[in-house]
């Protein structure tokens, strides 16, 4: 049988028109036999390095090409229904390294110039000018010669023909499909048709034929899943008649016996294709990091040079006078950097890091290894002592792995676009490119999709969706393995089965492109002579067409340009501290040992705490009571799965519960800020070298491989362990103890470099809320406006610093949240919806200009109403932006007069008028007497709104809850009686519930039986809930679920839906009653605890005075907790009974330690 190369394939990367992943691709090659394999997806080379490394590793010959859509002016974008875009598809194929470098050129321009709609576009004229080194075939039906011969007639076909042969000469061949189609467009014309014409000129104009299969699927029972692909694709039902499919099963990736078979009358088509491939030399996509050219000030020879007198400049700022350790090292990371040949990289990261300094963008002290060098920390490209610190270079650049060197920087989220613009600036656009990512079908993601294209239920759809476990990277294998419910489901012959069936078998598939959220590469010069690249409407810039998995390996320059909100908000706390305080700041010189910092930490009160605000970091730091910055680097370095069962022990061993070993004496020094526990890679790397005297750049290969677990590797290692470790006259049993020691930390240990940089970090921002919390928290919510739920947890962490946070006010508020001189925190103007930024920039500059406004007629006469509309003024009444203003309330905005206008309209026109009348007077004689010619609308006389009223209206405008909350009086009720809030309700399935909340959006409705019902939501501080009540309790408990706004206390269940075949889950109400007569209902006695390191004569005194002036009849239950031990006493106080008045909770409450509930 002649050997037959497939050279027109689609793989996934055809976005949701290729169904063939490119190892099935590959691996199906290799099992037939072929030698060589093209890759050739629609418009684009997404696929081409993968399918590259791919068909190497299983030493099949990849061929590089791509099936072009050719128009005739590829600058033309604009189309009529009778002037439509005609694209013509068309095969070429890179012979050689200049065929590959032309083929991408015409790729990355059929984007940049060519894009319409989804297509990217070339022309015959650009074809013409990229033709060195490319193959070109007359492609499928699709292309420009077999569409002539359906439509135009031989003859017009024929000179077509003719033009192409005319281009490529004998690198143009005629391509032979055969996928048995009749009647072409309603033509009459089959697809064999096409063929013997094209057979005629063959053998008359003496060109090549060649046999393809146009390969969109693996194997013909792929057919099905490739047909939903397209389905998904266009949005249409596989039940629609009239949508674009295939015509057949003959798509897929035939074997060489389907191919010889079914050209059996032409086996020359066949001998052909190996001939092609023959004469392809596929070049080499894998090559070194190229570097963009840097340049040096005159006196500098080398970047290396330069790069020693900049480290040394930086030593000397840093550290005054060098010593002989600050010479050593930077000598040694001098060397290493010159004999790897980076200096150029690391002078092109210190240039942009100096540049953001100056244009005053904020910059991370350092993230990843990059820490642990000294010459990063002298030229600023990090700012965290790696030697004071004991970082180690060789954890980020080991002389004995050569690798390119990883730094990403942070940068202040607002800031982070004008470094990528100075990088632009300076590079030049064409050298600078973002980073593509490719979004694929999830597991979830997969089932909706085919389950939408089959028209299963939407219900049925999402309660199969729902059995698939929700940690990342779950696979539907991993699905059924786990779930057998979900397996025999798949197994069945229904609809829902083959959902199932068919989503497995597209899981996985490239669904859509995206932009790398931080990704940038810097290529030496132009992108597209080394990559192609595509173009995004997000982007400004290129993007590239690999993903950042191999965009490394083709040799690009890859940094990460990380936005970090973080330093957004110490930056903004420092402005806010610098305004009401005029301190200026410096983070940098923020002392580590301040106590209010570490008793914030210590009492784990780390909300808003960057790196330290999680529920369970918070319990730990209670526990661990951090005394340094060395037990919050461990902690950050601790808290994450692995290392983190480990954190009772350190614990235990800080406090001097548990005594401190080390696993050999001569680890003590290393190993004691940890308490004898291996927390960090870099400690496994000392003790490698002191051990057994490897070298640190040894040490870390040993790390990797005890972290990645490779056994043979490590089993090498040991033996050099031991041995080394003979040397230091330490036996083979310790050392081999050591050994395991250090194998099993070091699964978990995490990089120091990183935890001390991040811990900096967070001491700062712990230093700001500690010191400073109304001007630190402001910053917070700055930074947090568009999550109104997130705004409200911080709001609740403001009320327990005693910050008082106001709502907007028109004299006060600016855009962003700020500190007034009392102290209090404004909401700000921009958080407010339907309140423009022209309209905060107009009220601001104004107010800055002639001053505070003096009333809401003073307001109108003054802003612009172009960008102040009325929708604006309407959202700050409803905020209560207004209130400031003396007899003024919200409620008079909307009371109608009688010719059915409202005040808040007559004043936007008191407003226009006034100030048309104004500027007509600037043209007349008697300007100075506008003035008195308007008069000031009257302020209608009408009730205040009530507080429910107020909060309905702010949240609509705000998301949240201003004045107060409904909840706010209920405190004690709901710490004491409730079983969970709201947003938990999912998490108690099967049992007795008791919530508190507030009735909002309550409907009456009639069920199809006649019955009534309602259907209202139910909300607390931080969530809502949809319920409903029918029948009996509907008549039972309407009169309150009407009542909207009402504070209720709601008891039920959270159990399986009691109608229909399902597994879903609804909340059950059995009663409802006002949230007000809750506390006199259930209360049966009061539970006060407090430590026993709280007890003393003040707290005892305290209590004593309260309840004295509290008598009543609810008995009193007191428990003493001793944290140390871990141990509860209770009392009963039989004399002592108390009364429930808010007063009594009011002062309980200011009892430091003393902790209150309801029994």
């Amino acid at each position: 049988m002649p050997d037959f190369v497939h050279l027109h394939c689609h793989t996934q990367f055809s976005l949701l028109d290729g169904a063939a992943h490119i190892p099935s691709m590959i691996k199906k090659a290799k099992d037939d036999g072929q030698k060589a394999v093209a890759i050739t997806d629609h418009g684009n080379m997404f696929g081409v390095f993968k399918f590259v490394a791919e068909a190497n590793k299983a030493g099949i010959k990849p061929i590089i090409g791509c099936e072009f859509y050719v128009v005739e002016d590829r600058f033309k974008k604009q189309f009529t229904r009778t002037d439509r875009d005609v694209r013509f598809h068309q095969l070429l194929l890179a012979k050689n390294e200049i065929g590959y470098k032309n083929i991408s050129k015409l790729c990355s321009l059929g984007y940049i110039d060519g894009l319409y709609s989804k297509w990217p576009r070339v022309d015959i004229e650009l074809i013409k000018q990229y033709k060195e080194g490319l193959i070109a075939t007359t492609c499928c039906l699709g292309a420009q010669v077999p569409q002539a011969i359906i439509h135009k007639g031989e003859a017009e076909a024929e000179k077509i023909f003719l033009q192409w042969l005319d281009i490529f000469g004998d690198d143009f061949y005629i391509e032979l499909q055969r996928h048995h189609i009749e009647d072409i467009d309603g033509t009459g014309m089959s697809q064999e048709d096409v063929n013997q014409v094209l057979i005629k000129w063959s053998k008359k104009h003496n060109v090549k034929l060649i046999a393809t299969n146009d390969s969109h699927y693996i194997d013909k029972e792929d057919a099905n899943a490739h047909d939903i692909l397209l389905c998904i694709n266009t949005g249409d039902s596989q039940a629609k008649e009239e949508r674009f499919k295939f015509p057949n099963d003959e798509f897929f990736f035939k074997t060489k016996d389907q191919m010889s078979k079914l050209f059996a009358d032409i086996p020359s088509a066949i001998e052909t294709t190996q001939e092609i491939a023959d004469k392809i030399d596929t070049p080499q996509l894998k090559r070194d990091v190229l570097l963009p050219n840097f340049g040096l000030p005159s006196e500098f020879k080398t970047e290396d040079d330069y790069l020693k007198h900049l480290a040394y400049e930086g030593a000397k700022r840093k550290y005054g006078e060098l010593n002989e350790t600050v010479i050593e090292r930077l000598d040694l990371e001098l060397k290493i950097i010159k004999d790897m040949g980076f200096a150029g990289y690391f002078l092109i990261v210190q240039d942009f890091i100096d540049a953001a300094k100056k244009m005053s963008v904020s910059v991370g002290p350092g993230r990843g290894s990059a820490a642990g060098s000294a010459v990063a920390y002298c030229i600023g490209i990090t700012n965290i002592d790696p030697i004071k610190y004991q970082l180690l270079f060789e954890r980020f650049l080991n002389p004995e792995r050569v690798s390119m060197p990883d730094i990403d920087i942070d940068f202040d989220d607002e800031g982070r676009q004008k470094v990528i613009d100075y990088v632009v600036d300076k590079y030049g656009k064409n050298q600078v490119a973002q980073i593509i990512t490719f979004g694929t079908m999830a597991a979830r993601s997969s089932i909706r999709d085919v389950a939408r294209v089959l028209d299963l239920p939407i219900p049925e759809a999402d309660k199969l969706a729902k059995k698939v476990p929700t940690r990342p990277g779950v696979t539907l294998e991993q699905a059924f393995e786990e779930d057998n419910e979900l397996l025999d489901v798949k197994k069945k012959k229904n609809l829902q089965g083959d959902t199932l069936r068919l989503a497995e078998k597209l899981e996985g598939s490239v669904r859509h492109s995206g932009i790398h959220a931080a990704g940038i590469i810097i290529a030496p010069d132009d992108l597209t002579t080394y990559i192609p690249v595509c173009v995004s409407k997000d982007s400004d810039l290129c993007v590239t067409q690999w993903d950042g998995k191999y965009i490394e390996d083709a040799g690009m320059l890859k940094m990460d340009f990380l936005g970090l909100k973080t330093l957004s908000i110490i930056r903004d706390a420092c402005r806010n501290i610098e305004k009401r305080h005029g301190v200026n700041i410096d983070p940098e010189e923020i002392p580590l040992n301040d106590e209010a910092t570490l008793e914030l930490f210590q009492a784990g009160n780390t909300v808003g705490i960057f790196q330290f605000e999680s529920a369970g970091m918070q319990k730990y730091l209670k526990e661990l009571k951090p005394t340094s910055i060395e037990d919050l680097i461990a902690m950050n370095a601790l808290y994450r799965p692995g290392p983190m069962e480990y954190i009772p022990e350190f614990v235990e061993r800080k406090h001097g519960r548990k005594k401190v070993t080390y696993p050999h004496e001569s680890l003590e020094e290393i190993l004691e800020p940890t308490y004898g526990i291996m927390v960090y890679q870099e400690q496994i790397m000392k003790t490698a070298q002191i051990i057994a005297g490897f070298s640190l750049g040894a040490a870390d290969i040993l790390r990797r491989a005890m972290g990645k677990k490779k056994m043979s590797v490590m089993e090498e290692q040991k033996v050099l362990f031991v041995e080394g470790a003979a040397k230091n006259n330490i036996d083979e049993k310790k050392a081999a103890e050591i050994f395991d020691i250090m194998k099993e930390f070091a699964k978990y240990g995490f990089n120091r470099s990183h935890s001390a940089a991040y811990s900096l970090l967070a001491f700062q921002t712990a230093y700001l809320k500690a010191n400073y919390p109304a001007e630190y928290m402001a910053a917070v919510l700055t930074h947090n406006m568009n999550d109104i739920k997130t705004i409200n947890f911080f709001l609740g962490e403001c009320k327990k610093l005693s910050v008082k946070a106001l709502g907007p006010d028109i004299n006060e508020s600016v855009k962003n949240f700020t500190v007034n001189e009392k102290g209090e925190i404004r909401f700000a103007l921009s958080a407010v919806k339907g309140v423009g930024e022209a309209a905060v920039e107009s009220i601001i500059e104004e107010r800055e200009e002639n001053g505070p406004f003096v009333s809401i007629f003073d307001l109108m006469r003054r802003v612009n109403l172009r960008a102040v509309n009325k929708k604006s003024i309407e959202s700050l009444t409803y905020a209560g932006a207004f209130d400031c203003f003396e007899n003024t309330h919200r409620a008079q905005f909307f009371v109608k007069s009688n010719d059915e206008q409202t005040f808040l309209e007559k004043l936007v026109k008191f407003g226009a008028t006034y100030q048309k009348q104004k500027d007509n007077s600037q043209h007349s004689l008697f300007g100075e007497s506008i003035d008195v010619m308007i008069a000031d609308p009257e302020l209608p006389k009408c009730e205040e709104w009530t507080l429910i009223k107020k909060l309905k209206h702010e949240k609509e405008v705000t998301g949240i809850y201003l004045s107060g909350h409904p909840l706010d009086d209920y405190k004690v009720e709901i710490d004491s009686f409730t079983t969970c809030p709201v947003e938990s309700i999912e998490n108690h399935k099967n049992k007795e519930l008791r919530l508190a909340g507030i009735i909002s959006d309550s409907q009456t409705r009639i069920s199809r039986k006649g019955n009534r019902f309602a259907r209202f939501t139910m909300e607390d501080f931080n969530s809502s809930y949809d319920m409903a009540v029918f029948g009996e309790d509907f008549l039972k408990l309407r009169h309150i679920i009407e009542e909207e706004g009402s504070p209720v206390f709601v008891t039920g269940k959270y159990q399986k839906r009691k109608y229909g075949d399902t597994d879903d889950y609804e909340f059950r109400i059995s009663n409802i009653e006002l949230l007000n007569t809750i506390k006199e209902k259930r209360t049966k006695e009061i539970l006060l605890t407090i430590s026993s390191s709280g007890i003393n004569k003040k707290s005892v005194n305290d209590i004593t005075e309260v309840l004295n002036s509290h008598q009543g009849k609810i008995p009193l239950r007191f428990k003493v907790r001793d944290e140390i031990l871990n141990y509860d006493v209770d009392f009963i106080c039989r004399k002592c009974h108390t009364d429930l008045s808010s007063e009594l909770f009011q002062e309980l409450d200011g009892i430091k330690g003393l902790e209150y509930r309801l029994k």
